[in-house]
């Protein structure tokens, strides 16, 4: 260890402070952390409050958050000297929407002799994301400034600055930070955020704002910046001054730390019940530091497990930190936490039932826990038969929950269809990496409920294949948006399968009095019926684990009947692949073209060794799904094949992890092998500092849509393992 790193071990003005372990080990080969710097680019600085391009609504800075926490950073670009000192941001989300508060809002200061110590002058600036962290140095008038950002809670962030003098002699400095609210350009957003002085800091108020597609506030949030050393603030209109007042006394080599948290709350209640977090993380933050890098330890050590080294492994990583970015704590409606698809996306800040499934999947990895209150997280909102409003619905997972439901305003929640049914392989994979056998019990009749939901109310000629559909709602007024929704429900909403101009349509389904309950496509969709073949076969090992007999053996059977309908039915000789069939006919809807969900009964097992070897040939083929990105959505040969139609053509992580461990289902491990190790190489970022991606062009591998996508992360994270 260098002698300014030591340096920075000194304690700092009351606040016991040393220096973080992951930096005092940076040089150390074996520290965990260290090995894994900026596996993400998270450096960069907003112009404006509006997170990115309007056109997008995808911001294109990378950003950093932890424990469920609702506000997020990035680094200063290098270059970018006046954001020097200062994290970026924050990024918060006002309950449903990502807005930048701030270029920094706690930019900090030095004087010496009275007069300011320019850190724009600042040399050897290094801006490091590390698992876990954010940290920024740089050299200034004979000072080495330190700065590091971690959270302490789903509500509230940690900073520290350590200040070390590396002159020959005493040092006498002053100390403080200021910072500027960024505002958005529109009202009544513009108004919503306010400065006012603290007596340890300074907090941002919010107005109540209620812009159902923009900005949602209840003038109940609070941003607050604590210091652990006494402090005096002033406010001038949008901007702050905060000095230290004691100054900063250094011995030659000497250093200080400087320690203050930024919480950002939702409510009262929430706030207060924060003030105890904010108190011990300011009386004793290396306890803090430690308690969060022993947890990230684990994580990185339990995600890198069994992955070779190298690339594969800092990929591993990159998915870990893509996952705890996304992750939000439980607020507003939303009753656990979960894990959102993407921070970076307007429109991405809630949680989607088939992302949750997929997610937890790769979740469990590293952190069961957190896996098992996703799950929950969807679970939450599951249909009974005693709703007011659609108790034919009993059983069923709603597409999307978000922080307000309808009864507070909420657009963005979504009742009209559900998504595809992978909650039990979720489940299951759960509790192969925790073993708790509770979670198992208190999950099963869910899961039950949910899978005879779709025989009830998505199976319209009930001869067991089902279609994706749409509920009875107000939202489902025309035919138009019934089939909208009910693709939607395949979560492949515009895949040209469901295509209105290609025949798709919508029947409606009824119980035995002729009510309705439903409606259902004019088509058995070859996906829906293999991942209910494949739940019914893990509801059968559930419910082996829990002693429930004859439950196995009804889903053991439901699953071979399953598949043995989609063998017989859903498979085409002549072109080798599977397909969605019509209602009308029962014949594979082949002249829709050959679509990735072809291969999914190669995940489910449900195709023969015959139709897997067929389809393998198709896999494999640089004409079909062999592209340069492999997996593209539709077949290349396809004639409604479009390399950048979000599902016409592009490539999406889930749908290439199904058919790589198809394929070594079925025995065909080095075409997997092969295939995987061309996805990571040719997938723009992948194996670098870029961003995992919502997904990718298949014909040149750039990236497209959304960044930092959690499914991406969790079953690239899933497949290393």
């Amino acid at each position: 260890m260098s002698r300014s790193l030591r340096a920075l071990a000194v304690l700092a003005l009351g606040a016991s402070c040393a220096l973080p372990s992951a930096a005092a080990q940076a040089a150390s080969p074996a520290d965990l952390s260290a090995s894994y710097a900026d596996v993400l680019d998270l450096q960069g600085v907003p112009a404006s409050a509006l997170p990115g391009d309007p056109n997008t609504d995808v911001n294109p800075i990378g950003v950093f958050a932890d424990r469920g926490a609702w506000h997020a950073y990035a680094l200063p670009k290098v270059g970018d000297t006046s954001s020097y000192g200062a994290f970026t941001g924050p990024l918060y989300i006002a309950q449903e929407y990502p807005w930048w508060l701030s270029k920094g809002i706690s930019h900090l200061t030095l004087t010496e002799g009275g007069q300011p110590i320019d850190l724009s002058k600042a040399t050897n600036p290094a801006f490091t994301s590390l698992p876990g962290s954010l940290r920024q140095s740089f050299d200034i008038d004979g000072l080495r400034i330190t700065m590091e950002l971690r959270y302490a809670s789903n509500r509230t962030a940690l900073v520290q600055a350590f200040v070390e003098n590396t002159s020959g002699r005493s040092r006498t400095l002053g100390a403080g930070w200021t910072g500027s609210l960024l505002r958005p350009d529109d009202e009544p957003m513009k108004s919503a955020p306010s400065l006012r002085a603290t007596a340890r800091g300074v907090e941002v108020g919010f107005a109540k704002v209620r812009q159902t597609w923009d900005y949602l506030t209840d003038g109940t949030e609070r941003f607050q910046v604590t210091h652990a050393e006494p402090v005096t603030t002033s406010v001038a209109g949008d901007s702050y001054t905060t000095a230290l007042n004691a100054p900063l006394s250094l011995g030659p080599h000497g250093s200080r730390a400087l320690t203050w948290t930024e919480s950002y709350t939702f409510t009262a209640a929430d706030a207060a019940a924060e003030q105890a977090v904010v108190a011990h993380t300011l009386a004793a933050p290396s306890a803090v530091v430690g308690d969060d890098e022993r947890r990230w330890r684990g994580y990185i050590a339990a995600a890198i497990r069994g992955v070779p080294a190298g690339d594969q492994r800092r990929l591993a990583v990159k998915a870990v930190e893509t996952l705890t970015t996304n992750w939000r704590g439980a607020a507003g409606a939303l009753k656990h936490d979960g894990v959102t698809p993407s921070i970076s996306n307007k429109w991405f800040s809630g949680l989607w039932a088939w992302d949750t499934w997929k997610q937890a999947v790769g979740t469990a990895v590293f952190d069961p826990a957190l896996a098992e209150s996703q799950i929950r997280s969807m679970f939450d909102y599951q249909v009974t038969a005693s709703d007011p409003d659609r108790p034919q619905d009993a059983g069923m997972i709603p597409d999307c929950i978000f922080y307000n439901d309808p009864s507070t305003g909420g657009g963005n929640w979504n009742e009209r269809n559900s998504k595809p049914p992978l909650a039990a392989w979720a489940v299951w994979s759960v509790y192969q990496s925790d073993g708790d056998v509770g979670f198992l019990r208190e999950m099963y009749p869910k899961l039950v409920a949910y899978h005879e939901w779709w025989y009830r109310d998505r199976d319209h000629d009930g001869d067991g294949l089902a279609e994706y559909g749409s509920t009875v709602d107000p939202s489902n007024a025309s035919d138009e948006d019934k089939r909208q929704a009910a693709a939607w429900e395949s979560g492949m909403d515009n895949a040209p399968r469901f295509d209105a101009a290609l025949g798709a349509g919508v029947v409606t389904n009824t119980d035995a009095s002729g009510k309705a309950v439903g409606y259902s496509l004019t088509q058995e969709s070859v996906d829906l019926n293999s991942y209910l073949s494949a739940e019914s076969g893990v509801l059968a090992q559930i419910a082996d684990r829990l002693g429930r007999k004859g439950d196995a053996d009804r889903f053991r059977a439901s699953a071979a009947a399953t598949a043995a309908a989609v063998r017989q039915k859903m498979y085409d000789p002549a072109s080798g692949w599977f397909y969605d069939t019509s209602l009308a006919t029962g014949q594979p809807l082949t002249a829709r073209g050959r679509g990735i969900e072809g291969a999914v009964p190669l995940w489910a097992g449900v195709a023969s060794e015959a139709q897997a070897a067929a389809v393998r040939s198709k896999l494999m083929d640089p004409n079909e799904f062999n592209t340069r990105l492999p997996f593209p959505t539709v077949a290349a040969s396809s004639p409604y094949y479009n390399p950048t139609g979000y599902w016409r053509g592009a490539v999406w992580m889930d749908q290439a992890y199904f058919a790589l461990e198809g394929l070594k289902r079925y025995g065909y491990r080095a075409d997997a092998s092969a295939l995987a190790d061309k996805m990571r190489a040719n997938a723009a970022g992948m194996l670098s500092d870029g961003p995992l991606m919502e997904n990718y062009n298949p014909t040149d591998g750039s990236a497209m849509n959304s960044r930092g996508f959690s499914w991406s992360a969790a079953l690239l994270l899933a497949l290393e393992h």
